[in-house]
């Protein structure tokens, strides 16, 4: 791992200096990044994610403890750097891509190293890394719901309104979709809040180190996450709307719902109560009510 003087040579070196439109906040903590590894509880069979390895300085730290590390990085002279400082670590993979396709799909390079890693070795897969703030929801929502590419656990420092979002409960403001999706298919908890000077440059807002663990129970309670995905879309886009009135908009498979009343009556929900409102658990009730009628 690389302290704040390390990483400042390392790119004064190569002629360029921090990116501030690709949010590249170098965290500089050496403590913090332990912390973050030690929590993920790593073993030399599973295989981790690492979104915006930057130098390579996390990376390292992971290389020691995973059985395999893929690392994706968007600024191709960070890549070279941190291929150079990765040399000696053959189980690591470091990626120049965007880790997001068309800005909603986790890129193909990705998913093709992370599924070849897997057949090798049988342990977890784990998404570890201080992500870039731009993708940090979009990434993390990718492996709850893409079949292709699920993530067992993320230990992650995101900005703390990202950390508020993530845990948030019906009513609070920051209650959204990734809120209910992370409930209804794991548990998350705030590890850490970190302050701005922790990181290099330091950003203008707090920041947080979080965990996201799934469980397989609350997985078995979703009969499509496709459409538990869709359900879930259709209303928080229109959180502020009465439920009733939210049914309008449905697209893609929901468009074949013909009986939204019955639905909300057989869940027992006030189609007059507003999504920001509704629970999870509610949420997924009415999804799978939608999946019986439907048959998808």
């Amino acid at each position: 791992m690389q302290t704040k003087q390390q990483i400042q040579l390392l790119l004064a070196s190569a002629g360029i200096s921090p990116n501030k439109r690709l949010g590249q906040n170098f965290l500089i903590d050496l403590n913090l990044m332990r912390l973050l590894i030690n929590s993920a509880d790593i073993n030399n069979n599973d295989v981790v994610l690492e979104v915006g390895c930057g130098t390579g300085s996390l990376t390292k730290g992971l290389a020691e403890k995973a059985g395999a590390v893929i690392a994706a990085e968007l600024d191709a002279t960070l890549t070279r750097i941190a291929k150079s400082q990765l040399e000696k670590n053959k189980n690591v993979e470091v990626i120049n891509t965007d880790i997001l396709e068309k800005k909603h799909f986790i890129c193909p390079k990705i998913t093709t190293a992370v599924t070849t890693a897997r057949k090798h070795l049988a342990g977890k897969f784990l998404l570890v890394a201080n992500l870039p703030y731009s993708v940090a929801s979009p990434v993390m929502l990718n492996l709850i719901t893409n079949k292709e590419l699920i993530a067992d656990a993320m230990y992650v420092t995101v900005q703390k309104e990202v950390a508020l979002r993530m845990a948030a409960a019906p009513c609070d403001k920051h209650y959204g979709t990734l809120s209910i999706l992370l409930s209804a298919t794991g548990s998350v908890k705030t590890i850490r809040i970190l302050k701005p000077a922790v990181f290099w440059p330091a950003p203008q807002v707090d920041s947080a180190m979080v965990s996201f663990v799934r469980s397989e129970e609350k997985i078995n309670q979703i009969q499509s996450m496709k459409l538990f995905t869709e359900v879930v879309t259709l209303f928080m886009q229109h959180r502020r709307k009465m439920l009733t009135a939210c049914t309008k908009f449905a697209s893609e498979n929901l468009k074949g719902i013909q009986n939204w009343p019955e639905i909300f009556e057989q869940n027992n929900i006030d189609p007059k109560k507003r999504p920001e409102q509704i629970a999870p658990a509610d949420f997924l009730a009415i999804a799978n009510t939608c999946h019986e009628y439907l048959k998808i």
